[in-house]
């Protein structure tokens, strides 16, 4: 007799939430949490969900060209919507709470198109990992009103990346892909010549085989931060000169390696932690 997988619960819970909900406008990045919660909804509710991409200048093109890939592959409706943080003078100084600023900007766009088009609910990505991290967009998602089926169904990163594998989405290995405002420490302007900046130099590492890393802006000077399981093919000269000078010519005097390597959250690391719970 087959063990039961309690995860086979946990996508029940998901499915029986959004069930209940009757219809839903899923923010959608193309990211693996939202990519999930994109499928499930379509496969429960069919052209009662509608997937939306917020597009920005802090949407990076490979990102954009992977949400319209699966969308299309797997048949589910979506639909790019432009939204204007970057008018927001609150979001470009770039504070602590910039996806505060981010995230509510994004739920003015997509509450009155969910009225507009018969959506009853607003749900977007979060996963009950996010919970214990700084996470001013849930702030902004609890303020709207956004529902976050991933985090009711107590789904975690490790759940939704097995249950993307088991229906075979290529999200389901992804490294990590926030915005790309996130390589922008707190405090320095965010603006959209910086970000193409960041993407070009991302894109020239990515080009070499690394899969997880950032390459956080520092005015002129960049600094590389790669998963440490990845950190020594650093080690080759070659390789390594080829990168930084990839770096280099996306238009940074310097770039430096952070030898401890890329960690997940580390510019919140100096900040107060606010634990949230699910609801």
């Amino acid at each position: 007799m087959k063990a039961l997988d309690p995860l086979d619960d946990k996508q029940d819970e998901l499915d029986r939430i959004l069930g209940n909900m009757g219809s839903v406008l899923v923010a959608y990045s193309g990211g693996v949490d939202s990519s999930y919660l994109a499928v499930r909804a379509h496969r429960v509710l069919g052209s009662r969900s509608l997937a939306v991409t917020a597009d920005s200048p802090s949407l990076a093109e490979d990102a954009r060209r992977r949400a319209k890939a699966l969308a299309a592959g797997i048949g589910f409706a979506h639909r790019m919507v432009e939204t204007a943080e970057f008018d927001d003078p609150l979001y470009l100084r770039n504070a602590p709470d910039r996806c505060y600023r981010c995230k509510s900007e994004l739920f003015r766009r997509l509450l009155p198109l969910a009225a507009r088009e018969g959506f009853a609910h607003v749900a977007y990505g979060v996963i009950l990992d996010d919970l214990s991290d700084l996470r001013p967009g849930h702030q902004a998602a609890a303020e709207a009103g956004v529902r976050s089926p991933l985090a009711e169904a107590r789904l975690t990163k490790a759940d939704v990346r097995r249950l993307s594998k088991a229906l075979g989405l290529p999200t389901w290995d992804l490294p990590a892909s926030p915005c790309l405002s996130s390589r922008v420490p707190y405090g320095t302007a965010v603006t959209p010549e910086t970000l193409r900046r960041v993407e070009r130099a991302e894109s020239a590492v990515r080009a070499h085989g690394f899969r997880e890393f950032r390459v956080r802006h520092l005015g002129e000077t960049a600094r590389l931060e790669v998963a440490p399981d990845e950190l020594a093919r650093l080690r080759d000269e070659a390789l390594r000169e080829a990168v930084l000078a990839g770096i280099r010519g996306a238009g940074y005097r310097e770039v430096l390696v952070d030898p401890q390597g890329y960690r997940r959250g580390r510019l919140n690391e100096a900040l107060p932690l606010k634990v949230v719970t699910a609801p």
